[in-house]
């Protein structure tokens, strides 16, 4: 971020568990999960647990991410009123493209749909970010760049996803990711959508989540590698945020991750802690919305920083300074730093 940190100042949501940011945080705080049986069966005959988004109609596929998408947005703009979308640039945060079951091959053509949903134009230079996980991280740096190069007020980020795909599920399955009658070591899935809009830090007034730091990593040792893990790639990612904002792991007072099941995730976010912590803390809080929501793909880093304005805005937060961390299948890690800022103070 280099010294150019963002407010994010409106957010909307919409999970398994809620259909809005007030509902979804909620039951995300009070530890509620809406795991049900899907309509998808495993390679052991059971049927897969999931995390329906449920919405008025039972629409599937291509349809019901726009329709998730939308809501999503509108919420986030009824929040914050001073958006003219004209002259906001959109970011779409999507799956990875090579991820089997993506229910369409055209990413533009999804992104003018889910304008014509929403009845509204954004601006030229809006874009689709296809990187799955670390979607989030990248979406934040640009929208850092089109803001001091084109001097916009906002920038209006947004994410919809979905792994309950017939072909998503058996793919997860094969490689032994999904939690099933079969396999304990496991992610349960989900779907959903998110959208937040961020503006300058410096122009923002009142109680506000900002964004201070960002960083990025390559881990070679990836979830499908057989080299052994030392998380240096989501290390790296760690410490470039840290540098960001010019402090060390210790001065932060917990975190929160995209971490959803598989044990190699969590013993991940430990050797990163250990290669990064170097004084001791008496507590380091680590928090998973997924627990609740399932593994919703794109929309998990959305749906963190939603939770920490939240949870902050009710102060019930483990403090004010917080790593968020994220990462894909490939390697790809990704870092922010986030502090709760009252009244123009840091």
């Amino acid at each position: 971020m280099s010294g150019y940190p963002l407010a994010i100042t409106s957010v909307g949501m919409v999970t398994g568990v809620g259909l809005n940011a007030p509902a979804s945080c909620a039951a995300i705080r009070c530890a509620i999960d809406n795991f049900q049986e899907t309509r998808f069966m495993d390679s052991g005959g059971e049927w897969i647990m999931g995390c329906e988004v449920p919405l008025e109609q039972p629409w599937r596929g291509r349809t019901k991410l726009i329709k998730m998408a939308t809501a999503a947005i509108q919420e986030c703009l009824s929040g914050n009123q001073k958006i003219v979308p004209q002259l906001t640039p959109l970011l779409l945060c999507l799956s990875e493209k090579e991820r089997p079951g993506r229910v369409f091959d055209d990413d533009n053509q999804f992104f003018l749909d889910l304008q014509e949903e929403l009845q509204l134009q954004f601006h030229p230079k809006s874009r689709v970010i296809a990187h799955g996980h670390v979607s989030i991280a990248v979406a934040m740096k640009h929208a850092c760049e089109l803001i001091q190069e084109l001097n916009v007020p906002q920038v209006l980020i947004a994410a919809t996803d979905s792994l309950l795909v017939g072909q998503t599920l058996a793919y997860f399955e094969n490689k032994e990711r999904l939690l099933t009658s079969q396999n304990s070591n496991g992610f349960i899935p989900g779907e959903g959508a998110a959208a937040l809009v961020v503006e300058p830090a410096t122009a923002s007034q009142g109680n506000h989540l900002i964004c201070y730091g960002l960083g990025f990593g390559v881990e070679q040792a990836h979830i499908d590698s057989e080299e052994p893990l030392r998380a240096d790639g989501l290390t790296a990612a760690i410490r470039e945020s840290l540098g960001d904002v010019g402090c060390e792991m210790g001065d932060l007072d917990f975190r929160i991750t995209d971490i959803s099941g598989d044990q190699y995730y969590f013993k991940e976010a430990s050797l990163a802690l250990l290669r990064t912590l170097h004084k001791p803390k008496k507590e380091f809080d680590i928090w998973h919305p997924a627990d609740c929501i399932g593994e919703v793909g794109a929309v998990m880093g959305l749906v963190m920083i939603a939770v920490l304005k939240a949870a902050c805005e009710k102060t019930y937060s483990k403090g004010h300074c917080i790593l968020a961390h994220l990462g894909n299948e490939d390697g790809k890690r990704s870092s922010m730093i986030f502090t709760w800022q009252t009244n123009g103070s840091r």
